[in-house]
């Protein structure tokens, strides 16, 4: 008789950089209990993947081809609450970790990181364990303790949305831009840009798209996702 085969654990990446897709197939798929079963590089597409392919484990860019991952990661725990999620990108986690925690995700990684930390993360998450950086852990305990949880930076203070919208600002999109790959009005995305001007104390729209581009090149080393 031949040796039973072990079970493979299946998991959906979501992610529009092809090139990075393909590296964390092959690291992961090096395991031989690991297996990507699937790709999405938009939220529209990840939401019909997951249905259909019925993963163990879904990764989340924070950066889509249309749409945010935090929202990908909200409406795949409205749909399927048992389907583990671990976010990995590019952009700063003291921004993006606890936004990622708070919609549902079992964790989240900087695409910095080096292979044996990400493939820790995906293991913990796929046991229903959470997994953030020692500094994020850090960062959140202190958090805690502090009276009333005062934000840290202005940027913290902006809501998933307005962060959004000051992503898209930064990476140079225009307003129509900005709201077709939201999902809303340019006047929607207006009230949200005056919203985000108020909290961070600056003049002017231009001086808003200003800070977005340098807070998108100190934190990511540019608009890459």
């Amino acid at each position: 008789m031949s040796e039973p085969t072990e079970k493979k654990h299946r998991i959906l990446v979501v992610d529009d950089h092809p090139l990075f897709c393909e590296g964390l197939r092959q690291m992961i798929e090096r395991d031989p209990d690991l297996q990507v079963c699937g790709e999405a590089p938009t939220e529209e597409e990840a939401m019909k993947a997951v249905p259909r392919l019925r993963p163990d484990l879904v990764i989340v860019d924070i950066s889509l081809g249309t749409g945010s991952g935090i929202d990908l990661v909200k409406e795949i725990k409205a749909g399927y609450p048992s389907i583990p999620i671990l976010v990995i990108s590019m952009h700063e986690e003291e921004v993006y970790a606890e936004r990622a925690l708070r919609a549902g995700a079992l964790g989240y990684v900087m695409k910095q990181e080096p292979g044996r930390v990400v493939k820790a993360a995906i293991r913990k998450a796929l046991s229903g364990q959470v997994h953030m950086s020692e500094r994020m852990s850090s960062s959140l305990i202190g958090k805690l303790l502090r009276a009333g949880g005062v934000p840290e930076t202005p940027i913290q203070t902006l809501s998933d949305r307005e962060l959004d919208v000051f992503r898209l600002l930064g990476e140079g999109k225009a307003t129509r831009e900005i709201a077709e790959r939201l999902g809303v009005t340019q006047t929607t995305v207006n009230s949200f840009r005056a919203r985000i001007k108020e909290k961070l104390g600056v003049a002017n729209a231009e001086e808003v798209k200003t800070y977005a581009a340098h807070w998108l090149e100190r934190g990511t080393g540019g608009p890459q996702g």
